[in-house]
């Protein structure tokens, strides 16, 4: 029996915005389906038999899949490698059908979100420079972290490269005395990707990151519940509000 789809879930999953949005633009005659103007955004069709068009576009039916996994130390940001395990081969032999990847990258020994999915059209703006997309992360670092660095961050730190980064939110939280000194738990959220960027940033202020964990990318937050190195697909409502803010804007979005 052939898969059938809503017709506005099929038009959210291949990128042609959220599910309100393609639901306003079903009703402002903008879809036709098999060569009739869609009257019903809750009509169900078979996605690869179906000729779907949105303002006169092709709609190419290809399954999506959009994971949330809290990424465990020692397990690699990569489709494939020849000498570690992978964030892939942490899933099941069904999801990696799909041929979901990695949206970015987590240090080898950084916990925490990673979006893995097969949407390239989401993947590139949620790693475009020119989107500053926020990411934050929980850390502890060797050394006392105080106000002069909350200062120095929002002012941007200079790199080992000489790069000047952007400004950057640092939260202190709790001390606690080591016997190799005093170490800082801390959050910060920066809006740029640059390579170990995190561990740079304090090694500029004279500190070491001796733990990282991202928790939050864009509007997407990592669920807590999650063990590390378990995963779970998206709800509606949080890949709803991923397109909302980072792709369903610009492409298809028309004035009301």
């Amino acid at each position: 029996m052939a898969k059938r789809m809503r017709l506005d879930k099929l038009l959210a999953n291949m990128g042609f915005g959220t599910r309100s949005e393609v639901k306003r633009a079903v009703k402002q005659g903008r879809v036709t389906v098999d060569g009739k103007t869609a009257k019903d955004f809750g009509m169900t069709l078979d996605p690869e038999a179906a000729d779907v068009k949105f303002d006169g576009e092709a709609v190419v039916y290809r399954e999506t899949i959009y994971v949330m996994l809290n990424k465990p130390q020692g397990v690699v940001s990569a489709t494939e490698d020849a000498r570690d395990r992978t964030v892939i081969d942490l899933l099941d032999p069904d999801d990696r059908i799909l041929e979901p990847f990695p949206v970015g990258r987590l240090d080898k020994d950084t916990e925490g979100l990673l979006l893995l999915t097969n949407d390239g059209k989401l993947a590139h703006e949620l790693l475009s420079p020119r989107k500053h997309v926020p990411k934050t992360y929980e850390a502890v670092v060797r050394g006392d972290v105080d106000a002069d660095d909350q200062a120095a961050f929002k002012r941007g730190v200079t790199l080992d490269d000489g790069y000047e980064t952007m400004p950057a939110e640092l939260t202190i939280g709790d001390k606690e005395s080591r016997p190799d000194g005093i170490h800082s738990r801390i959050r910060l959220t920066i809006r740029e990707g640059k390579f170990h960027q995190v561990k740079r940033m304090f090694e500029a202020v004279g500190k070491q990151v001796v733990y990282l964990k991202r928790v939050s990318m864009g509007p997407l937050r990592l669920d807590e519940s999650l063990k590390l190195g378990d995963y779970r697909p998206l709800t509606e409502a949080e890949l709803d509000e991923l397109l909302t803010a980072h792709a369903g804007a610009g492409r298809n979005a028309q004035p009301t």
